[in-house]
């Protein structure tokens, strides 16, 4: 495989066969266990041989180059602790202890943790609510300019695209308000690694984003990205080159040093070679299997009832079913052997991907065929947020009692109450969980079998 400099670098190390007097315990050997014999050759720790990840200057960051310029970005730092770690470190650049965040009302749960890490303050941004779809839309632009004309002093942007669902927001004119009003833009995109190969370099608009390549890339699982804008060469990006004066230009410096914060020192070179790898895949072949891919999700758009561009703009290769009976659609193709990524009460969500061929398609085509899905059922939208009585912080790092979601009515919650997945709160730490949260949750056949943490009344303030 050509253009791979970590891949090679780690390659060319082992096949010297050095006497390895470090870490890690396995030196090389196999793995006492087939399928996984082979990693350890090229499983190394920092030496100068193999490059260290927090420090540059190697075959590492030369890997991280090609991505940067996959993506249109300035900068790239491979992650091995997923998106999680990259939101972390994505709001610990943009934030200071005790800012306030315009957030995203549909952030995954690792935004609504990092609140409570860098002690940030939410302001959250709610989606429209799509009725006959039954999912939220897209963010929008003048959504975003009425809260930063209302909260001036909010100087941090969060959004999420895509979805789930596949729903896409308009980044590049998220990004020109952002601009306006002196904010930084902040994308959690860990759904979306593969669109730049899919044509849309929409992602490259984000001062800051994160993408998981082990969503949607042939990549193992926890590896991800963390991207900077900023100072491009003319006609890089969807950004004009003068623009990049009015927003923050991050460096490889402060990437590897606010990664450094939440991830591992002994960060993983078998999933940092996997991303070199990846790459070099995408850019020879990847991308004309992923065209087919998408052409295929087309396809099944036109024959089963589904989510579809009529609806909000989708990421071309994610497959929404719309059905009357989510939960039990869902059952009938595991016991089929088919097994999707998620279900709620009116969908069924697909992650079809380059690795995913036409034996693949006829195999899922045949499971679906089975099913009567209908059409989606009218489906509740989210209630209306909760009252914030703590901030992310104090709730989160309170003492905590436990009780059944049907008797917390009234109590401030100490965690996270989230379908998983997508893992988008209805109720998030600091909130007050009221009567029409709880009957969402039941409405949309939520339940959990542990029972919730909320704070004592004696540390809540009314």
């Amino acid at each position: 495989m050509e253009n791979t400099p970590l891949y090679d670098a780690l390659r060319a190390f082992a096949a010297a066969r050095p006497l390895r007097m470090h870490m890690p315990g396995h030196k090389g050997r196999p793995l006492p266990a087939p399928e996984l014999a082979g990693l350890s050759a090229l499983d190394f720790t920092e030496l100068p041989p193999t490059g260290d990840l927090f420090s540059g200057g190697d075959a590492i960051e030369a890997a991280e180059e090609l991505w940067a310029k996959a993506f249109r970005m300035a900068h790239c730092l491979f992650l091995t602790g997923g998106a999680t770690q990259g939101v972390q470190a994505a709001l610990a650049l943009a934030c200071r202890p005790g800012d306030a965040v315009l957030l995203d009302r549909g952030s995954h749960r690792s935004a609504y943790n990092a609140l409570a890490l860098l002690d940030l303050r939410p302001v959250y941004l709610e989606r429209p609510w799509l009725p006959q779809a039954g999912v939220t839309g897209p963010v929008s632009s003048q959504s975003v300019e009425q809260a930063l004309k209302t909260r001036p002093d909010i100087k941090t942007v969060c959004i999420t695209s895509p979805t789930y669902y596949g729903v896409l927001s308009d980044l590049p004119a998220l990004a020109a308000v952002c601009r306006a009003h002196g904010a930084v833009l902040v994308v959690d995109g860990a759904h979306g690694a593969h669109l730049p190969f899919l044509g849309n370099f929409d992602l490259a608009a984000a001062d800051l984003a994160v993408v998981s390549a082990h969503k949607t890339l042939p990549a193992p699982g926890q590896s991800a990205l963390l991207l900077a804008g900023g100072s491009r060469t003319a006609g890089a990006s969807p950004r004009p080159t003068a623009d990049a004066l009015a927003s923050r230009c991050f460096t490889q410096a402060e990437l590897r040093w606010a990664a450094s914060l939440t991830g591992s020192s002994s960060p993983s070179y078998v999933l940092m070679a996997a991303l070199d790898v990846c790459r070099a895949y995408m850019e020879a072949e990847g991308a004309a299997a992923y065209r087919e891919t998408a052409e295929a999700v087309a396809a099944l758009r036109r024959h089963y009832p589904s989510l579809t561009e009529g609806d909000a703009p989708l990421d071309p290769a994610r497959f929404v079913l719309r059905c009357s009976g989510g939960f039990a659609a869902q059952e009938k193709l595991e016991a089929l052997g088919v097994w999707p990524e998620m279900a709620d009460a009116g969908h069924v969500v697909f992650i079809p991907t380059c690795a995913d061929g036409p034996e693949q398609f006829a195999r899922l085509r045949a499971a679906l065929d089975t099913l009567t899905p209908g059409d989606c059922p009218p489906f509740p939208p989210p209630p209306p947020l909760p009252e914030a009585v703590l901030t992310p912080r104090q709730a989160l790092f309170s003492p905590r009692e436990h009780l059944p979601l049907a008797r917390a009515e009234g109590r401030v919650c100490a965690q996270q109450i989230a379908p998983y997945p997508p893992g988008v709160p209805v109720v998030a730490p600091g909130e007050r969980i009221c009567k029409k949260s709880i009957a969402y949750l039941d409405e949309i056949g939520y339940n959990t079998r542990e029972d919730i943490a909320v704070v004592p009344q004696s540390v809540c303030v009314s």
